[in-house]
């Protein structure tokens, strides 16, 4: 373990006692599964390199065997951090975690840079036309977003939901709040408006936000709307004529990501 910079510097600074036995519980469960079920190959995320390599060094002396390492590339959230569980923005595969137009959504709003490896990653298109999708400039690699947005969902939930995802997203940006009907939806409790309550209270509770302050941030900075209006006073409640009939109220958070509330 200490031929590897990362360890030799932490024990320098100071490495915790559940740091420095990652590695070793790693290691040994990849031998006991070669022991037990002949598994030759370990796969994870390239921040797992040194773990996984330090289990195919404790194959080789525990069994004289040889066994694997296959890493690849970690998605990351916006801000460049690796994408888990505990990471804000991560996207989960369940519906009920990430519903299929939030899914749809992250995909279509990638960085122009990674829409090529995207393609290449996510999707069964032909390299064809992976190629020349990547290869289109200026407005037009929307298109290439979208239909890698598309691939995805369709992959993960279906055709039809990948249709739906993409009618509601087309239908919210074209037509200035259309009812899309798969963007994420909450109900809220008609007692609880009545009583008196902001839009950036519940819309934090819903965790729409995570925090009240992130919410109060927004709206400061004026990329909070509802049913296409801004709002300007981070104390602004939320009453019930704001939710227009069967099409409730719609919160567009930013440029790009949509709710819609529902009185329950």
């Amino acid at each position: 373990m200490l031929t590897a910079e990362c360890f030799r510097a932490r024990m320098e600074t100071g490495l915790s006692f559940l740091e420095f036995n990652y590695m070793l519980l790693q290691s040994y469960d990849f031998a006991h599964l070669f022991k037990a079920e002949k598994c030759t190959v370990q796969m994870g995320g390239d921040d797992q390199w040194s773990n996984i390599l330090a289990g195919v060094e404790l194959n080789h002396r525990m069994h004289n065997a040889q066994t694997y390492c296959m890493t690849i590339p970690l998605l990351q959230t916006k801000d460049g951090k690796k994408m888990g569980k505990t990471e804000k923005g991560a996207v989960w595969i369940d519906p009920k975690l990430t519903s299929p137009y939030e899914y749809y959504q992250f995909w279509r709003n990638i960085p122009d840079d990674n829409v090529g490896q995207c393609l290449r990653s996510f999707t069964n298109l032909e390299m064809a036309e992976v190629r020349e999708l990547e290869s289109l400039e200026g407005s037009k690699i929307n298109d290439a977003k979208i239909r890698l947005a598309y691939e995805c969902t369709k992959i993960l939930h279906g055709e039809q939901e990948a249709e739906a995802a993409k009618k509601s997203a087309s239908n919210l940006f074209a037509g200035g709040g259309a009812a899309g009907g798969t963007e994420p939806e909450f109900n809220v409790d008609r007692s609880t408006i009545q009583a008196g309550i902001s839009f950036c209270d519940i819309l934090a509770q819903l965790g729409v936000f995570a925090s009240k302050t992130e919410a109060r941030r927004l709206v400061e900075q004026g990329g909070l709307f509802v049913n296409d209006e801004k709002i300007s006073d981070f104390k602004q409640l939320l009453r019930e004529e704001h939710f227009l009939g069967d099409a409730g109220c719609l919160v567009r958070k930013g440029k790009k990501h949509y709710y819609r509330l529902r009185i329950r």
